[in-house]
């Protein structure tokens, strides 16, 4: 694409913060502290969490930069950062996870492949930019369209990112083009992140973000829209990211037998406090966030200092001084809920924390019953 392109090695990749906990230099993957993470509702972007594939992408001149819009439809087109930029403007907060989230401690239950993250492998942050239903207009897709005359019933994102899973191709994902298409979904070509422009990191010039679903489908340096009749058959697509029964391991799985995973699960993580951590007896401080997928709202988060034998709820917030209501018309529907539980520890103890949405959604109180089996995300346990 001009104007954009994927460089074939990691010597022009753009400057990090010191206190990010770095799982991977090349690719670049890293994320915050947990104290770092809970720290504010919008996540500074530079304690964003970095998930890369391959080195960074570089733009040499932004103005001769194009997004083609193709495949079965009737009016392809090549859009500018000006034409995108002309459509309507719309801020949606929304929390991005990387599917991978919390894998170390699913790993110490069952091995699990991929990058090892802790519990800050996502963050919440306002995106700018034009939404997709838009964006397809111009080319002359309806808002609710599910397929189009020429039968496209998919939409594929494709990056300029080059990765070695795709053996040197670009990375590539997709959604229904129902939900694209539906300006209720939010899903945006973003150009802003925390009202500023967004960062090579996190996708300069143009990125997709899909609120409510794993981050794997919100490309980033976007290159080109393509509306398929099928899903993407890329890798991410299709060779990860999928959910399996118990009985299934690397030895006797069959991808083609699951959907890829689209919504996050309901969760919380403890980040006041690290997987084992010694404080004094008395009274401690337990905070997190909690989140779940496709817009569902914190219904309750519950907190127990016997290993779950007898639980407190907890107290939820977003934004500061508004209540927060689980899919309440003030609340952020895609993004995350932070909260804080006072209580008491008498001795050396167990410290869980448990999240439920407001589809009554239950998060497994083991890590043992999760059943994601490359991309798994498991729930804040505390030894003391």
């Amino acid at each position: 694409m001009p104007g954009l392109r994927g460089p074939s090695d990691y010597s022009k990749e753009p400057p990090r913060h010191p206190s990010l906990k770095i799982n991977a230099k090349e690719p670049f993957n890293a994320e915050p502290r947990r104290s770092d993470l809970i720290a504010s509702y919008i996540t500074p972007v530079d304690m964003f969490y970095k998930r890369n594939h391959g080195p960074i992408p570089i733009v040499d001149d932004v103005e001769s930069f194009r997004v083609s819009i193709h495949g079965l439809i009737d009016n392809p087109k090549q859009l500018s950062m000006t034409d995108i930029r002309n459509l309507p403007k719309y801020n949606v907060t929304a929390t991005l996870q990387c599917a991978g989230n919390r894998r170390t401690a699913m790993s110490k239950t069952r091995t699990v492949k991929g990058v090892g993250w802790d519990v800050a492998a996502l963050g919440n942050a306002t995106w700018g930019g034009a939404k997709l239903s838009d964006v397809f207009e111009l080319v002359g897709i309806c808002m609710h369209t599910s397929v189009t005359a020429l039968g496209g019933k998919h939409v594929e994102f494709i990056s300029v990112d080059k990765c070695k899973e795709e053996n040197g191709g670009p990375y590539k994902a997709s959604i229904p083009l129902s939900q694209a298409t539906n300006p209720d979904a939010d899903v945006l070509l973003a150009y802003e992140m925390n009202g500023e422009i967004l960062n090579r990191d996190h996708g300069y010039p143009l990125r997709v973000v899909v609120p409510g679903v794993i981050g794997a489908r919100s490309v980033k340096w976007l290159d080109s829209i393509n509306v398929i009749a099928e899903e993407c058959q890329g890798f991410f697509m299709q060779k990860d990211y999928k959910m399996f029964p118990p009985s299934v391991d690397w030895n006797n799985i069959d991808w083609s037998t699951r959907k890829p995973q689209m919504d996050f699960p309901v969760q919380c993580a403890i980040c006041s406090l690290e997987d084992v951590s010694v404080v004094k007896q008395g009274k401690v401080t337990v905070s997190g966030y909690a989140v779940s997928g496709g817009g569902r709202g914190i219904e309750r988060v519950d907190i127990s200092v016997d290993g779950g034998k007898t639980w407190v709820e907890a107290f939820r917030y977003q934004k500061s001084g508004v209540s927060y209501i689980a899919d309440g018309i003030n609340s952020d529907k895609w993004a995350w809920v932070l909260f804080e539980a006072e209580v008491d520890i008498p001795h050396n103890t167990e410290i869980i924390a448990k999240a439920v949405d407001s589809a009554a959604n239950v998060q497994p109180e083991n890590v043992e019953f999760y059943t994601l089996i490359c991309r798994s995300m498991a729930k804040g346990t505390h030894n003391m």
